[in-house]
């Protein structure tokens, strides 16, 4: 089946990124600053909210950890900065932050349980409100996180309609393993990684997320194995 939402969610952030694009150009530097720091707290905010889904705690930190250094081990940070390099030149981008806005937007809108939910109850029932709603407040926010990043945040309409498009396809066979307690952990442990982002955005201490992302497989096996 056609993903109708993941597509319309793909358009709205592009829309919002263009959006966003033209007004960085318009922003003099304390403004940039002051944007900067507010999508800081409001990502926080979203990750502390998404964090306290959590059902099992000791599950969700075992997979942070193991999810850690599987990545260290992996450097997936560099893996992703390469990957995110070749593709600003491949767009002769001479966005400096292009990789960074890259992967912070694709993180935000692709953890989470609405892209989950979403993503199944289109391939189940063919209702995709969810995902129309999601795409509401991902275009909302692709703006401000353009006016910050830049034209890398655009792109991240790629992973959001490759990860939901997927699940939405193969929705019948995703629908087994995504429970509601499976669901909270998930989201739990992404909270977790976007309350990263939102220290990042402050530069309070830089955190390489990338390196943290097997930290969702894990608390997949995890969770399916002893919760």
């Amino acid at each position: 089946m056609l993903p109708v939402g993941s597509i319309v969610n793909a358009l709205a952030i592009i829309g919002g990124s263009l959006i966003g694009c033209w007004l960085q150009s318009r922003f003099p530097e304390r403004i940039r600053t002051i944007v900067f720091q507010g999508l800081g707290l409001c990502v926080l905010l979203i990750g502390i909210q998404m964090a306290l889904k959590v059902e099992n705690i000791l599950i969700v930190i075992f997979a942070v950890l193991l999810g850690g250094i599987s990545g260290e081990l992996l450097r997936l940070d560099t893996l992703f900065a390469r990957l995110g390099d070749r593709f600003k030149r491949l767009i002769k981008s001479d966005n400096a932050k292009f990789t960074d806005g890259l992967i912070t937007a694709s993180l935000i809108y692709c953890i989470g349980a609405m892209a989950i939910i979403g993503s199944l109850e289109e391939g189940i029932n063919g209702d995709a409100t969810v995902l129309y709603t999601k795409s509401i407040l991902d275009g909302f926010a692709s703006v401000a996180l353009a006016a910050t990043y830049g034209s890398g945040v655009l792109f991240s309409f790629i992973p959001v309609l490759l990860y939901q498009g997927a699940m939405t396809i193969g929705a019948s066979f995703f629908q087994q393993y995504f429970s509601p307690m499976m669901i909270s952990q998930v989201t739990a442990c992404g909270g977790l990684l976007i309350i990263g982002i939102g220290i990042n955005l402050l530069e309070l201490k830089e955190i390489r997320l990338a390196n943290l992302l097997p930290a969702l497989v894990y608390v997949v096996v995890l969770t399916a194995f002893f919760a």
